[in-house]
């Protein structure tokens, strides 16, 4: 599809994402992948999934999960109870994500004996000069 010069001037350098580059990178996110991960198992209210994912501030979360939520990822099912009772869980559309970033999460675990090994040869050739 030819680009016209008022959409390459949009584009210029990089500073604007195309939709579909902001979306890998909220699903590829640090955070990102983690919340997908383990939303795959079950629904979780925010103070387990927290828990879970461990290390991540009550705000990122939050801001991950809104991010998603947005993209249609993750659903928000806000109970009207007392004390309120918020479940997050995978839409269909999240559930695929999610299987992908956990096939890409399972292949990096399967592999990190050879990336460390690689790792390992290049700062050694780096070291010797």
């Amino acid at each position: 599809m030819p680009v016209s010069s008022e959409m390459a001037d949009r584009y210029v350098a990089g500073e604007v994402m195309c939709p579909y580059r902001l979306v890998l990178e909220h699903v590829t996110s640090r955070w990102g992948v983690l919340v997908l991960i383990e939303l795959l198992d079950r629904p979780y209210r925010f103070s387990e999934l927290r828990r879970a994912i461990g290390r991540v501030s009550e705000k990122m979360l939050t801001q991950t999960l809104q991010t998603l939520e947005r993209d249609g990822l993750v659903h928000r099912d806000a109970k009207p109870v007392i004390p309120p009772r918020v479940d997050y869980s995978l839409t269909d559309l999240g559930r695929e994500a999610a299987e992908q970033v956990r096939g890409l999460a399972l292949w990096t675990e399967s592999r990190m004996g050879e990336v460390e090994k690689a790792r390992e040869a290049y700062d050694e050739a780096k070291s010797r000069g």
